[in-house]
């Protein structure tokens, strides 16, 4: 049987480190229907939200443990109102959260970029910025299934812990992939081409080698280490100093 093999990896940016401050990105991700189905969500805290790390964090654990329900249950992806639901429970959560602490949602504010697919049946919800890139069976070429959305002024985006409501992208797809990366905006100069608004091919094409080996569905622990290493890099850090995330995926 076909199934996802994927590592991993969340690192505190160099301005957070030079600052002291906490890294602000988290993701969660697994596998569900015995290694056929992969998730993946990943979450930036605003630069300018003083909790912005546990805002990622909320987002990231209530909609896995909202997935892992769904899909162990339920016939079938999550529809629209799904979505909605969950991102309801991470914005109530945030709310009680901020409450406890004399804070307001907004000091929790942070992205959200989420993926399912079964490689045949994709769906992607995102808000903010950070995206999500595929490669197609046929071609094998990258594209980005969503963009990342920036906000009115320079370097600024859109948050789940937005008033009165969150701009939440949904997209659906039905053409076959075999490769999945998705990742914060710490990865995005290095992965998006901003003249073809779409995949760098080199950097996808390169990153993904590790993974074209493996065998068996799920982690690989060794490559999310290395991949931890990658992102803790020069090669990295010289070109961002904000926080990184990525998550990589095969289907075999």
């Amino acid at each position: 049987m076909s199934g996802w093999r994927w590592a991993g990896a969340s690192r505190r940016g160099v301005s957070h480190a030079k600052a002291g401050t906490r890294r602000q990105d988290a993701y969660s991700s697994f596998l569900a229907d015995g290694g056929a189905t992969l998730v993946t969500i990943v979450s930036d805290g605003a630069g300018s939200a003083s909790h912005g790390g546990e805002g990622a964090s909320l987002i990231c654990r209530t909609m896995a443990t909202a997935l892992r329900g769904h899909l162990g249950t339920a016939q079938g992806f999550p529809d629209v109102d799904d979505l909605w639901i969950w991102v309801d429970e991470a914005r109530d959560r945030i709310a009680v959260a901020a409450n406890v602490r004399g804070l307001a949602p907004r000091d929790f504010a942070a992205t959200m970029v989420l993926i399912v697919t079964s490689g045949v049946e994709t769906l992607v919800a995102h808000v903010g910025d950070g995206s999500v890139v595929a490669r197609h069976v046929d071609g094998g070429d990258w594209s980005a299934l969503s963009w990342p959305a920036q906000g009115e002024y320079a370097s600024t985006t859109f948050f789940v812990t937005d008033d009165p409501a969150p701009r939440m992208r949904v997209i659906r797809s039905h053409l076959p992939i075999d490769a999945v990366a998705v990742f914060t905006d710490g990865i995005e100069r290095l992965a998006l081409d901003y003249t073809s608004l779409d995949a760098h091919q080199p950097f996808f094409r390169g990153i993904i080698a590790p993974l074209e080996a493996v065998g068996t569905p799920g982690i690989d622990r060794d490559l999310s280490m290395k991949l931890k290493a990658y992102l803790d890099g020069p090669a990295i850090c010289e070109r961002t100093d904000d926080d990184k995330t990525l998550v990589l995926a095969i289907r075999r």
